[in-house]
């Protein structure tokens, strides 16, 4: 009961991450209808995801000692220390992506503020080098946790990712107008282009 009761609860949680990181991601256009009080809603609506986004982390190792009866093994067929290899093995570049885009980003990883102008460093390369690296981090605690079962979940995280930077993108032309339209011809989306903006 308790792995059906988990999943329902990491199923809720990825589901309301999504909504309040969407809402989150909106402040410009929000503005348009209620002002410039628009951004420090968006914050609000940052911090519940960031909340959402622990809820299901947690799920992930509660599944661990709670796996759904799916008929997938428990864990992989081979030793966990390759399982943790490959976690590594993920976890620095996608470390590397993350922790670059919260410095780059600065407070506007969690407070979206009108005033802030388009970000640096690692932007020049790619436009949501964050979200790639939160994307990987779920591969990352599932080979961790040694499952199957959460390894083919994390998938699940994808669409969610994608749709949260598109939007994001939407209100970015409309915050920064053309500028932002020419650096997103010039970068890319998950993946840096030849010769992207510096």
């Amino acid at each position: 009961m308790i792995e059906w009761i988990n999943l329902a609860v990491l199923v809720a949680s990825a589901l309301l991450f999504l909504i309040f990181y969407v809402k989150s991601a909106r402040p410009a256009a929000l503005e348009k209808r209620i002002g410039a009080v628009a951004y420090r809603r968006c914050a609000r609506y940052r911090s519940i995801a960031a909340v959402l986004m622990l809820v299901a982390s947690a799920n992930y190792v509660i599944a661990y000692f709670y796996p759904l009866p799916v008929g997938l093994p428990r864990v992989f067929p081979w030793p966990w220390w390759i399982s943790a290899v490959v976690a590594v093995l993920i976890a620095l570049p996608s470390g590397y992506l993350w922790y670059s885009g919260v410095r780059d980003a600065g407070e506007e990883t969690m407070v979206p503020k009108k005033e802030h102008t388009l970000y640096g460093g690692i932007y020049g390369r790619i436009r949501h080098p964050q979200a790639v690296g939160e994307l990987m981090m779920w591969w990352v605690m599932a080979f961790s946790l040694h499952s199957p079962l959460l390894a083919l979940f994390s998938f699940v995280w994808v669409p969610i990712f994608v749709t949260i930077c598109l939007v994001e993108e939407q209100d970015l032309l409309v915050r920064y107008g053309e500028p932002y339209a020419l650096y997103r011809q010039s970068t890319g989306f998950f993946f840096p282009k030849p010769g992207g903006v510096r």
